[in-house]
């Protein structure tokens, strides 16, 4: 039996997982040692809108009591805090931190160093045109920054 396809599925969530892994390692290493994968999609959901533990938990395809716990951590380390809602005062929302933006640029920065170096292992025209078969297969927008969710099947409601 041929495992070509499931193979090449594998190899791609692989090099997925391969550079979260070495960012996350990088991060540790320049003072960041408490920062997850899962933080990276909470902050960004949070910038795309996530006010409260259900909307961040809508977003990221958990439960809302998850969701609450991302936020704790967060808000214990720094990188989001809670805020009263201009509108309505009694209600509180969410909001990344100058820390937390600070981290979320480091991270940006960690991925283009890990890309430089993948240029200089295998020369530039072939990640180019790796980078452009990815493109081709997957589209430019398969993977949404601000939610894990694709996992899931869930659609823009939350709903799978």
């Amino acid at each position: 039996m041929s495992r070509k396809g499931g193979d090449l599925a594998l190899l791609m969530l692989a090099g997925f997982r391969t550079l979260a892994d070495r960012a996350t390692a990088e991060l540790a290493r320049r003072g960041h040692d408490d920062f997850r994968p899962v933080h990276d999609f909470a902050l960004h959901s949070i910038l795309s809108g996530a006010e409260n533990a259900s909307e961040l938990g809508r977003a990221m395809s958990v439960t809302k009591q998850a969701a609450a716990r991302t936020i704790a951590v967060l808000e214990e380390r720094g990188y989001v805090a809670r805020e009263p809602d201009e509108a309505d005062r009694r209600k509180m929302r969410l909001r990344v931190t100058e820390r937390g933006t600070a981290l979320l640029r480091e991270g940006e920065a960690v991925f283009d160093e890990m890309r430089d170096e993948l240029e200089k292992q295998v020369g530039a025209e072939s990640l180019a045109k790796t980078e452009a078969t990815l493109r081709a297969l997957v589209g430019d927008n398969a993977i949404r920054l601000d939610s894990p969710g694709w996992a899931a099947d869930v659609d823009s409601s939350g709903r799978s």
